[in-house]
């Protein structure tokens, strides 16, 4: 059911709280990104400032992004099933996308390290959404699962992340073709979402109340927020981008790495906001929500990215990602969906574990780049 309440246009909007926010953190990023380009000597502390302003502009800009294309949706008498598989999974994953589109398109015969930022962040993004989030949902309220989340979401997105492990191993690049075939494959099951939208509606929201859909903006206020959304969120992705890569360089860190934590922690924090939400109100969709991001993330996302600049792991990183990050991902989500099969029921210790395998994946990383062991 549709609410209509009082409609507010974009002049309403212009003027709210978000977007003034959203702005006010643009024009931070720009000043401090001024000063930084003039002074002698930044040190660290700075450049993290920045970072960490970037980071928020592009959470802040990708919900504004989710809002409005929600809202869209909503008007366009789209079942609330279909929208959470579709359009909020694009939408949570569009730091990623931006992230992995703007690092590939920054790529230069001088600053091939770049490809290391974009795919350790989507496999970093993708570690920390099926161990360390999941986990802290889960270890928060133990969830039930439902066997067409296994059947459906669960394996296409460990054959997802597989066959992105596969191109990257055969050849250490991931080439234009390759990323237009995993774009190609989403787009595939996206349609299949779309065409058994009524049978995934009857399956999901079965025993579920109805939802009433509030309504408060016009058709040309949504429209406005996912443009706005999207080029805020590009800008801040270009910062981003550029910051962690420069300090990555001042403090000798591979960009794999960079990726992996920095990067990968950072965008997923929509997800993040949305899982608790979820915890908080006892859904289980907050385990559907993340399926459907990995399942972004590894096939949109890295492969729009691909299609832009074909991304190649360098030396220095290969082994670190193929025999660590990559094996540690796929490690930590055939544990998670061994876990959901199990009884169909995630148990708030089964979180726990989950949570300790990034736990141990930080250490041997920290421990490698310490130099304490050699991978």
């Amino acid at each position: 059911m549709v609410a209509e309440e009082r409609v507010m246009g974009i002049p309403q909007l212009v003027f709210s709280n978000t977007l003034v926010l959203n702005g006010a953190l643009a024009l931070g990023i720009l000043a401090l990104h001024a000063a930084l380009d003039s002074a002698d000597e930044t040190g660290y502390i700075w450049p993290l400032v920045l970072l960490s302003l970037a980071l928020a502009l592009l959470i802040k800009s990708a919900d504004v992004f989710v809002e409005g294309a929600k809202g869209l949706a909503y008007r366009a008498g789209l079942p609330e099933v279909v929208i959470g598989l579709t359009i909020v999974s694009i939408g949570t994953s569009l730091p990623e996308i931006l992230v992995t589109a703007t690092a590939a398109a920054d790529i230069t015969p001088d600053n091939t390290e770049i490809a290391d930022l974009a795919i350790g962040g989507i496999f970093g993004s993708v570690l920390v959404q099926i161990t360390l989030i999941l986990g802290v949902v889960v270890a928060l309220r133990s969830v039930k699962v439902r066997p067409s989340w296994l059947k459906r979401d669960g394996l296409i997105m460990f054959l997802s992340i597989a066959l992105l492990a596969l191109f990257i191993w055969t050849g250490s690049v991931l080439s234009r073709v390759e990323g237009f075939i995993l774009a190609s494959l989403y787009v595939v099951y996206i349609y299949w979402l779309l065409s058994k939208r009524d049978e995934i509606m009857e399956d999901e929201m079965g025993d579920a109340e109805s939802v009433e859909r509030k309504l408060d903006r016009t058709t040309a206020s949504y429209a406005f927020m996912v443009t706005l959304g999207l080029i805020l969120a590009l800008f801040a992705a270009h910062h981003l981008v550029n910051v962690a890569s420069d300090l990555a360089y001042q403090m000798s860190v591979p960009h794999a790495v960079i990726g992996t934590t920095v990067s990968g922690l950072g965008t997923s924090l929509p997800e993040l906001t949305i899982a608790f939400v979820a915890a908080r109100r006892s859904e289980g969709v907050a385990i559907g929500t993340l399926i459907g991001s990995n399942i972004t993330d590894p096939l949109l996302s890295i492969g729009l990215a691909a299609m832009v600049h074909p991304l190649a792991l360098t030396s220095g990183s290969y082994n670190l990602t193929m025999y660590l990050i990559v094996p540690a991902t796929l490690l930590g989500t055939a544990v998670a969906l061994a876990m959901m099969r199990s009884g169909y029921e995630f148990r708030r210790k089964e979180g726990v574990y989950l949570i300790l395998i990034y736990v141990v994946f930080l250490a041997i990383l920290i421990a490698e780049q310490m130099g304490r062991i050699t991978i």
